[in-house]
Order: structure tokens, then C-alpha cells, then sequence
């Protein structure tokens, strides 16, 4: 059995993840590429996307919100994603046991002794009449019927209850706000599959993160029992080991680059999946930089993690300020300051003038 280094690992992941070269697949089609993209604020997938495709505009990913051949909802490890509706159909109700385990877990307290399936149809109820209610709108109509309740934790419960969806303009480029909830049914004018696919959510993981570990995989999706459905696909998987010795699955056909293929800096946005969906993430960084991922947005060099990032505005000057874990060499210091300039044009193409600061992670810009 083959034993993959990290460095082996990080080249299949960045390969996959489409971080070794820019890609001219349409934004649907790179989406669906990485099995969604991580949506919990409306910059992150606009950024997740133009960092993977040689051309792209923010109307390209709007448009396609509009056009509800994406959509938004409560996802993986119950946080937001963005995914293709045609992998929506399919994977909230594989999905639905993780989320009831989220309901329980973060408002259990609020929802005891209601009956879940009678909540489950109250909102239904609501959403079917008014077609779209924000947060607090849903919370203030359940509190009529649930008066001793907290109606926001109800509210927030619904998310994991019922397969909804967060109508644009709600999370594109610039908007924020109340969150709008929809019936996924309503907005999208098609059922939900009526069987779950974790074979399919497997193998689709696989082939946008693999190889990996069953633990990576939970880590992911944030279900647990994947080692069941790995054994049933034990038969058409490769399996090799870490350096740890632990088994990796992946898909017969991926691709596993060269270990030494050139990686190009890239500019991650915040909760990126390449950076999260692993149980064991030194294919892409310490376990000193692990510690900040989950709130600093990454920059990658030869990659690897070497830094985080973040755009601030100084009247008309938009500020790039990258925080260094650790020395560059002058060549890849130029390299990030160049990805970082187009990574300004992007995401503060209004501004006057840019600016890029380079600084030792937490430390003050020099």
C-alpha cells in the first residue's frame, strides 16, 4: 500500500481544488467541482471562485443566484454554503441526519417537549403564506403560537427542520441584512430527492479533497458513520496511508500529481474548504497555524499556508495587510505582492489607490 507524504497530499488537494492553475470552467461548473463553496459571508464564494478561474466576474455568481441554478442554505457542518441546485436536490436530505444532530445540539433546551414534526409544519405553514420571511419575522409569528419560547432559538431551529433557501439580493457581492427564508421546494419548483446519497457525497468529496481519511471526510460534511459507507465503498476506492500510517481512500481515476509541481500563491478567503475539510490539515499547514483558520482568511506559498490576509480602507486607499507566520524569500515576497495587487483589483476595484503591507502575524506593518 502506497504511502503519501503531506507534500504528496497538498499537490492532489491543490490539483483538485483547482489552486494549482486557474481553471476556464464556467463558475456553475467549478462549483459543482468543489461540491459548494463556503458561503457564511457574502464575499467568501465570490473570492473561493475568482481564486480558482482565470476569468471571472462578480455578476457571474449573482446571476447565477437569480437564476437559481445555485443557491444558498444551511449546509455542511451547518454553516451556509453555496452548491449547484442540482446537488442541493440531493444532498440536503443526505445531509438531514447531521443537521437534526445540529438542532439538538444548539437549541435542544429551546425545543423540549415541542413536538419537532409540529414546528416543522408550523413554518412550513408560514413560509407557504408569506413565500419568504426574514429571521425575525418567522421568530415574531412562532412567538404567537409559542409564547414561553425563545422564538429566535425556534427560528434558528427551522434551519435544520426544513430544507430552506436565502433568496438573492441576501448574500451577494456587498448585500447584507436580514436573512430571508424560502421553501427550497417553492424558490426551486422541484421536490427534494427522497432518498439520501452518502455514497455520492463520498465520492464527490473524494474527488474535489481526496485522498483522504474517514475522519477528513466527517470533518467535512460534519456527519458521523461515514466509516459504514467507506466499507461499502471499500471495492471501487484506491487506498493508500499517510505517513502516519492511517488509511486514505480515493476515487480510481483522480489525478495525483508530482509532489514538486510548481504551486502558485494564492489569496484564500476565510473558511475556505480546502483549509477546513480535513481532520488532519498539514497537507496545507502547521498546527500552530490551524489555530487561526477558522477567523483569518489564508495566503498560500508553494502551497502552503504562510500567512493570513485582510483588506481595509484608509479614506480612498484600500490596504492589503499580510500577517507572515514566517520569513519569505525575496522572490515568493514579490510573488504574494503580485497576486496581491490583483486580488485588490478584484475585491476593492473602487478604491482610489491600493496598498499592500507586509507584517509578521501579529505584529504591527512595517
Amino acid at each position: 500500500m502506497a504511502v503519501l507524504t503531506a507534500r504528496a497530499l497538498n499537490r492532489s488537494t491543490l490539483e483538485r481544488q483547482l489552486l494549482l492553475r486557474r481553471t476556464n470552467l464556467a463558475p456553475l461548473k467549478v462549483i459543482e467541482r468543489l461540491v459548494g463553496v463556503q458561503a457564511q459571508d457574502p464575499h467568501l464564494p465570490y473570492l473561493g471562485l475568482w481564486t480558482r478561474t482565470a476569468v471571472f466576474d462578480k455578476d457571474d455568481l449573482t446571476r447565477l443566484l437569480y437564476e437559481r441554478k445555485v443557491v444558498r442554505s444551511t449546509l455542511y457542518r451547518g454553516t451556509q454554503h453555496i452548491v449547484s441546485t442540482e446537488d442541493y436536490l440531493w444532498l440536503r436530505p443526505t445531509l438531514q441526519p447531521m443537521l437534526d444532530r445540529w438542532q439538538k445540539a444548539s437549541f435542544g433546551k429551546v425545543t423540549s417537549e415541542i413536538d419537532l414534526a409540529e414546528l416543522t409544519a408550523a413554518v412550513r405553514g408560514l413560509l407557504l403564506a408569506n413565500e419568504s420571511l426574514t429571521r425575525r419575522q418567522l421568530a415574531k409569528a412562532l412567538a404567537e403560537r409559542w409564547p414561553d419560547r425563545d422564538s429566535m432559538g425556534l427560528a434558528w431551529s427551522a434551519q435544520g427542520l426544513l430544507a430552506m433557501v436565502h433568496p438573492p439580493p441576501h448574500g451577494t457581492w456587498g448585500q447584507r441584512g436580514p436573512t430571508p427564508f424560502t421553501l427550497a421546494e417553492s424558490w426551486l419548483g422541484r421536490p427534494l430527492a427522497k432518498r439520501a446519497s452518502p455514497e455520492k457525497m463520498i465520492q464527490r468529496y473524494l474527488a474535489g479533497f481526496g485522498p483522504a481519511t474517514v475522519k477528513d471526510m466527517q470533518a467535512w460534511c460534519g456527519m458521523t458513520r461515514m466509516r459504514e459507507v467507506v466499507e461499502r465503498l471499500r471495492p471501487k476506492l484506491r487506498v493508500f496511508r499517510n505517513e502516519d500510517g492511517a488509511e486514505l481512500f480515493d476515487i480510481a481515476d483522480a489525478p495525483l500529481p508530482d509532489p514538486d509541481a510548481p504551486a502558485p500563491t494564492r489569496f484564500l478567503p476565510e473558511l475556505d474548504n480546502v483549509v477546513i475539510a480535513f481532520d488532519d490539515r498539514r497537507r496545507m499547514m502547521t498546527e500552530e497555524q490551524r489555530r487561526h483558520v477558522v477567523v483569518e482568511a489564508p495566503v498560500t506559498v508553494d502551497g502552503f499556508l504562510c500567512g493570513f490576509w485582510r483588506i481595509t480602507r484608509d479614506l480612498r486607499t484600500a490596504i492589503l495587510s499580510v500577517d507572515l507566520t514566517g520569513s519569505l524569500s525575496t522572490v515568493d515576497r514579490a510573488e504574494v505582492a503580485a497576486e496581491g495587487e490583483r486580488l485588490l483589483q478584484f475585491a476593492a476595484a473602487d478604491a482610489d489607490d491600493h496598498d499592500i503591507q507586509f507584517r509578521t502575524f501579529g505584529a504591527e506593518a512595517r
